[in-house]
């Protein structure tokens, strides 16, 4: 069982896998478009999601940080002087995976995982809007309301059945 165990392996080693993650999201951010298959774009969505969040901080530590992953300095400094600006207003989601069909060599589903390119539009802030109270509790309200206007009347000291 692989519980709280994250990430796809892809029949590759640690060392394998990190080398070539690092050589995707290099390309990637270079070209801003790459085929993969799904399971390689699925996972570099994350790093590459992450690469865009430390251009957005700009600072020193987010370049160095930056550099020590992407392989082409040439590339950071697209990262950051190019496409971390363009989504400054946006919380995430900058990439989209497209799936583009089987691949004919081996039948592997092919992936275009791309940079999106659309201007972010959120959503407005909803004021809080106030109760509106629906029929059934209204007549349920009124129904309580007569039934505390009731008179109780007091019952007659000449009983039949006294305790005396």
């Amino acid at each position: 069982m692989r519980h709280n165990k994250a990430g796809r392996r892809l029949g590759r080693t640690t060392s394998h896998r990190v080398a070539m993650f690092r050589n995707m999201v290099t390309s990637f951010l270079n070209h801003e478009r790459i085929t993969t298959t799904d399971a390689k774009a699925k996972e570099l969505r994350s790093i590459a999601e992450k690469m865009i969040t430390l251009g957005k901080r700009g600072d020193l530590h987010s370049q160095r940080l930056a550099a020590s992953f992407i392989r082409e300095k040439s590339v950071v400094t697209k990262l950051f002087s190019e496409i971390a600006p363009r989504y400054a207003d946006r919380q995430g989601g900058y990439t989209r995976i497209v799936k583009l069909g089987l691949r004919p060599g081996d039948n592997a589903s092919l992936s275009m995982i791309e940079l999106v390119s659309e201007p972010c539009n959120p959503k407005p802030v909803k004021a809080a809007a106030p109760k509106v109270v629906s029929q059934p509790v209204a007549a349920a309200a009124e129904e309580v309301v007569e039934v505390a206007q009731t008179k109780v009347v007091e019952p007659d000291d000449a009983c039949e059945a006294s305790a005396d």
